[in-house]
């Protein structure tokens, strides 16, 4: 059997999951991937590989107690084992007080996050398109290390409540380092698509490329509070924080940047610029998601915060039930509107000012206000009179985005990116104009 199943495929091995369930409820998700890798560094391959796999995990429940097994081999016999398994643990478990029983059929979005050219991708495409990689660097004399990255996958739910989901997906991440040949200059760029035909390798070198060579000879100006001109990459990494706190209970419990004393919350109010909107949309064609949750909850278009006002929070279906509202699945991608500005008006926008690449090595300082703490990274510049004048070593940051987003000056164009903290989550995001950013100290690091 194919590790990628058809939707038909998919339906006939969970329907016959099924039939074995003995449990009061039973919900059965299928997954798999086919996921390649090629590495590089110093101008040359270092690594490349692959991996497939296909699991079955079946979550049996009598009234709350509730049991959960996983198992990758697929004949009659294995299902069936899986299935008792799963209805044995949920006998031994203790009643879970939260548990709410399964979602009924549910009406979804159209998935649109397949694509063929990514999907028939073979070992001579990545080696092909990490090859003009490498010819960038090589033809002016610098050193480049890179990674590409794709996925081909597909999940499927289907619960004894007659439900049934199924999401096929497509995804190429790739980032490229450079470094230039006395040590002193250092650029990165990242590109992030579902089609295969949209990746251009390339022209993301030269970006790097260009910003490495613009890095030498970096001079050291004193921390502060600058305008920031943050490249949609680095706005991301930073806007992630506040992505994952839009959450009603921690917001409730009074552990989060959106409570309130008394056990109230900030729903409804205005906490950033007014030109700040932030949503989700499954169906969005610069980022496709999956138009169901984790739990088969149909996925929608929603605006989190609008025009500067939160407006809805994720819900779990038993927290909305305590609180008497309607349940609101966490959303499976983030995008931000943006304006019109291109990079160079924003620049040319700024009479003194530092404009950031790329933050990295994010840390959480104060969860009720989201300050993290982090630092600069490969490509650094300082503004003065609408133009960047030259390199600046690189700093360390103390900054919310709330309080980011609320001291916002300008927006420019969205782009899709990938974020730079190691999770490869993609998401779209504007460059942003920011005044009174805060700079603690330097750092010796290129």
């Amino acid at each position: 059997m194919s590790i990628i199943l058809s939707e038909a495929e998919a339906k006939t091995l969970l329907q016959k999951a099924l039939t074995y369930s003995k449990a009061n409820e039973c919900e059965v998700n299928l997954q798999g991937e086919e996921w390649s890798n090629i590495r590089y560094a110093l101008n040359k391959v270092s690594t490349c590989g692959s991996k497939v796999y296909k699991t079955l995990s079946v979550q049996s429940a009598f009234g709350t107690k509730v049991g959960v097994a996983t198992i990758d081999e697929f004949d009659d016999a294995s299902l069936e084992k899986v299935v008792r398994r799963s209805e044995e643990l949920a006998q031994l478990a203790p009643e879970n007080p939260e548990y709410v029983g399964l979602v009924g059929p549910q009406k979804y979005l159209p998935a649109t996050g397949f694509f063929d050219s990514t999907a028939s991708m073979e070992a001579v495409d990545r080696a092909k398109a990490v090859a003009q990689s490498i010819q960038i660097a090589r033809s002016q004399k610098q050193t480049v290390a890179g990674y590409l990255e794709d996925r081909t996958g597909f999940s499927a739910m289907m619960n004894s409540k007659e439900l049934f989901a199924y999401y096929p997906s497509t995804k190429i991440n790739f980032s490229a380092t450079i470094r230039t040949d006395n040590g002193t200059g250092s650029g990165f760029a990242a590109q992030g698509v579902s089609d295969f035909s949209k990746l251009n390798t390339a022209s993301a070198t030269q970006v790097a490329l260009t910003k490495a060579l613009g890095t030498v000879g970096a001079r050291a100006i004193e921390p502060g509070k600058y305008t920031v001109i943050l490249e949609p990459l680095a706005a991301a990494v930073m806007l992630e924080h506040l992505f994952r706190s839009l959450d009603a209970r921690s917001a409730d419990e009074g552990r989060s940047f959106l409570s309130k004393s008394g056990g109230k919350t900030k729903l409804g109010e205005r906490i950033v610029d007014e030109r700040v909107t932030i949503y989700s949309d499954p169906t969005n064609p610069e980022l496709p998601a999956s138009p169901w949750g984790a739990d088969g909850r149909a996925q929608e278009k929603i605006n989190w915060i609008e025009k500067g006002v939160i407006k809805n929070l994720s819900y779990s279906r038993y927290w909305a039930e305590k609180k008497g509202v309607k349940a609101i699945p966490a959303p499976n991608n983030f995008m931000m509107v943006g304006g019109n500005a291109t990079l160079d008006e924003l620049i040319k926008s700024t009479q003194r000012g530092v404009l950031v690449t790329k933050f990295w090595y994010i840390r959480s300082v104060d969860p009720q206000s989201l300050l993290v703490t982090g630092l600069t990274r490969d490509g650094t510049f300082y503004i003065e009179n609408g133009k960047i004048k030259h390199p600046v070593k690189n700093f360390r940051f103390n900054e919310s985005p709330v309080i980011m987003l609320n001291n916002l000056e300008t927006l420019g164009k969205v782009e899709r990116v990938v974020s730079s903290e190691g999770s490869f989550t993609n998401y779209l995001i504007p460059a942003m104009k920011i005044r009174e950013f805060t700079f603690t100290s330097l750092s010796d690091a290129v």
